[in-house]
């Protein structure tokens, strides 16, 4: 009778595989430049964050089930109209930032794994490769099967878990101690500049139609999965800061889990974590790219933007093209810091507003609205935070930002104009 087929172990992985992407690869130097001994500090931070907003997206899922997901909320609270076109194009465009950000973590460990350095010609030219790889692949419709996305969702949480064990036996803890923090507001703003690497539970959300018991194993795979991944990290930033000296930190960002590796486990080390950052990162990219096509696909179905983007090349869409080619424009154009702000304010604006959602929908979903609420008010000041502190110690980084924003702006209300318009002159 019933034929839902995806149980607890697989929604836990889905939201555990889209998390532990290669976000951790790509922003952990980043994180531990801004808050230096803090760093685990700042991972924590940017989880709970995560974490409350889990409690909106179980709500809503459970309430609105669809391959949708986050698109359908934010279309069951504001209505199909402009504002939801806008925030459901953001989503779109903070996926390509993705797409981007893991193309370029791709490049910087593949350049350290073949020349010993991030080579900017290598790294550009790998980082276009991976796309175009994987965007012919999405197309012929030879994409990873889940039963290869589980194992490779194995293969690097085994690997990184190995690394944090084995790692806690060679930690110079006094590069831990609170003389090593940064500013409370450095800290802070490390965790939410590098809040993309939890970008990824949301993924469940597209699950919610086909998992067996949805009341038990909706709420469970959401709560666990951050909370194992919260965990995951903090250790990671904890062996990482412990392992390499800040000096070091800052000349391989790009890459320090390689070089955290060293102390413990050698040059294999290096070359086992670089490899591992390659798979990982390969997977995040042909999982985005494929995921992407079909967000786009949902978001033109809701007439939000071009027809084109619903039409199938092979087994994959005509929008998978447009959208590799914006994240090779974004892996080459511009450097991780900006392309990390970039994303982590796309999700952050997105996350208040399915928190607010769950406010404003809280007598369908039977929600508690103190929760919803504090998770708006804590996306929303984290926002804000984002905002204000890159104003003022990197005004370059937010520039990058607010074009992407302000371009999705004008280019919803432009295209909303004409589709309105072409309706109206059509003949009755």
């Amino acid at each position: 009778m019933e034929n839902k087929k995806i149980g607890f172990i697989e929604a836990f992985s889905i939201g555990v595989g889209g998390m532990v992407g290669g976000g951790i690869f790509a922003v952990l130097g980043l994180t531990i430049e801004l808050s230096k001994g803090a760093a685990p500090i700042a991972f924590l931070i940017a989880g709970l964050i995560a974490l409350i907003t889990a409690y909106s997206y179980v709500k809503l899922s459970l309430r609105y089930p669809s391959e949708g997901g986050t698109i359908e909320f934010i279309v069951q609270a504001f209505g199909n109209r402009l504002f939801s076109s806008f925030i459901n194009t953001l989503m779109l465009i903070s996926y390509v930032i993705m797409l981007a950000l893991y193309a370029y973590a791709f490049g910087s460990y593949g350049s350290a794994l073949i020349l010993g350095s991030d080579v900017e010609w290598l790294h550009k030219v790998l980082a276009v490769a991976v796309i175009v790889v994987f965007t012919l692949i999405n197309l012929l419709g030879a994409f990873l099967t889940g039963k290869a996305e589980d194992i490779m969702v194995f293969v690097k949480l085994a690997i990184l878990l190995i690394f944090s064990a084995v790692g806690f036996f060679t930690i110079n803890w006094t590069q831990l101690e609170p003389t090593t923090w940064m500013p409370m507001p450095s800290v802070i703003t490390g965790g939410l500049m590098i809040f993309l690497a939890y970008e990824g539970f949301e993924l469940i959300a597209n699950t919610a139609k086909d998992i067996k018991n949805p009341e038990r194993n909706l709420p469970l795979a959401y709560y666990s999965s951050v909370i194992f991944v919260i965990i995951l990290y903090v250790l990671i930033a904890i062996v990482a800061v412990g392992n390499v000296s800040f000096e070091e930190a800052q000349k391989s960002k790009d890459y320090i889990l390689a070089i955290a590796a060293e102390p413990f486990f050698g040059h294999a080390g290096f070359v086992i974590i670089a490899l591992a950052a390659l798979i990982s990162t390969a997977s995040a990219i042909n999982a985005t790219i494929y995921g992407s096509g079909r967000t786009a696909y949902l978001i033109a179905k809701f007439g939000e933007i071009p027809e084109s983007f619903e039409k199938k090349i092979k087994q994959g869409f005509e929008g998978m093209i447009i959208i590799a080619l914006l994240g090779i424009i974004f892996a080459i154009s511009f450097n991780l810091e900006n392309i990390s702000v970039a994303g982590s304010l796309g999700f952050l604006i997105i996350f208040s507003l399915v928190n607010l959602a769950n406010v404003k929908l809280y007598k369908e979903t039977k929600a508690n609205r103190l929760i919803a609420g504090f998770g708006f008010v804590s996306s929303l000041g984290a926002t804000i935070v984002l905002i204000s502190y890159n104003y003022i110690h990197s005004p370059t980084s937010l520039i990058t930002s607010l074009v992407v924003i302000g371009t999705v702006a004008i280019f919803s209300f432009t295209y909303n104009f004409f589709r309105k318009k072409s309706k109206n002159q059509k003949p009755n």
